[in-house]
This record gives structure tokens, sequence and C-alpha cells, in this order.
């Protein structure tokens, strides 16, 4: 069992930054691939970003590439989504979470979640 607490978020005007984190709680992510997704109102879960720590990659959403980086701290246990040139169409719920075994985008086979975070982008 991982239990992912999600912190960050808020209201931002276009063009401006905001830094999302996700902390696992008991164990670390170390053994995991791990992403962020966001869903807005009346649209599907998307993903945005992704680390496998196995293997040592990043990889991104094509709607957010060159814009928002995923990273983690040292010990493991905490992953980030710095964005930067924010975009009212940007603004969702966003999601950070967890799996076992390959990279994948596919919101499905993710098997842990956070608690989801408010992003607002006003243009």
């Amino acid at each position: 069992q991982v239990q992912l607490v999600q912190s960050g978020g808020g209201l931002v005007q276009a063009g401006g930054s905001l830094r999302l984190s996700c902390a696992a709680s008991g164990r670390t992510f170390s053994s995991y691939v791990t992403g962020w997704f966001r869903q807005a109102p009346g649209k599907e879960r998307e993903f945005v970003a992704g680390i496998s720590y196995t293997i040592g990659i990043t990889y991104y959403g094509d709607s957010v590439k060159g814009r928002f980086t995923i990273s983690g701290n040292n010990a493991k246990d905490t992953m980030y989504l710095q964005m930067n040139s924010l975009k009212p169409e940007d603004t969702a719920i966003y999601y950070c979470a967890v799996k076992l075994g390959a990279l994948s985008r596919d919101a499905q086979s993710y098997e842990y979640w956070g608690q989801g975070t408010q992003v607002t982008v006003s243009s």
C-alpha cells in the first residue's frame, strides 16, 4: 500500500508558475513508475509527466513539453511538478500516481493515487 499526499496548486495568472508536490507515506518511489495526471471538467484524465526511477528517465505529455518539469528528491519519497508558462487550458485537477512495472501514459494502469489538487490559470 502506498499513500500519496499532494500539496501545492492554486490560482495563477497566465504565464505564471506553480509547483506541485507529492509525498509518499511510509515508503519510497524507488521501485515505482510515478506520474502526474490532470482532469478538466468534462474531459478524460490526461497524462502530464512521469518518471521511471528504475531506469532513470522522464517523459511528458505533448501539451506540456518544454513548460513542465517532473523531478524527485534524493530520498525518492517526494516528487514534484514544476509548471512554468502556464496557460488557461492547463486549468484542471492534478493528480499524482504510482505503479509498478513498465512506463505508461494510461491512467488505468496506475495503482495508487493522490487526493488531487486544483490548478486554475486565469487569462
